[in-house]
């Protein structure tokens, strides 16, 4: 019993980060954390060792989740509103801080099936297998939808990336001492 509870202990900073992304407010995602963990602990003994604990942690938060917005349908009080992003710690570097909100505008922008999917791939580093299994749907589908938020992603922050036109008016000002 001891070992699947440091198991469990061992994914608390990766749910932490994947609750944060479903729900964006750091707060309401502290407390799915804190109902997920309810959950695991008291059906601890149902996980079986050598299995993916992560995958099955992540099942129970996404259950845990859409059963509060079904319970938030019926009442106003559960917010899972926010911006993922808003405690994300960025260095002083001022080139650095918008090339991070160029990425948070553009992560923002992708559909939450998207957003999901490559928070699974590509910061939790899970496989298509498994997140296929945290998500319930096919392999296919998990593969298209990362395809598609990185070709979003990509083509969004390459937009960012070229010069506006009041970028160059700015420059040509500066240039001349105006």
């Amino acid at each position: 019993m001891e070992t699947r509870r440091q198991a469990l202990l061992d994914e608390l900073p990766r749910l932490r980060r994947y609750a944060r992304m479903l729900v964006g407010d750091p707060a309401h995602a502290d407390d799915l954390v804190q109902d997920c963990l309810v959950r695991a602990i008291s059906n601890l003994d149902r996980w079986q060792l050598g299995t993916n604990m992560r995958a099955w942690l992540f099942t129970i938060m996404r259950n845990v989740l859409f059963n509060n917005l079904r319970r938030a349908r019926r009442s106003p009080f559960l917010d899972c509103g926010g911006d993922a992003m808003d405690t994300v710690p960025v260095a002083a570097d001022q080139e650095q801080r918008m090339r991070v909100l160029d990425v948070d505008k553009a992560f923002t922008r992708l559909p939450s099936a998207h957003k999901e999917v490559f928070l699974l791939i590509a910061v939790e580093g899970l496989d298509y297998e498994e997140a296929a299994q945290i998500l319930g749907v096919p392999v296919g589908t998990v593969k298209s939808r990362l395809s598609r938020a990185r070709n979003d992603l990509r083509t969004s922050l390459d937009k960012s990336d070229k010069p506006q036109p009041q970028d160059a008016d700015f420059a040509e000002r500066i240039r001349r001492g105006a």
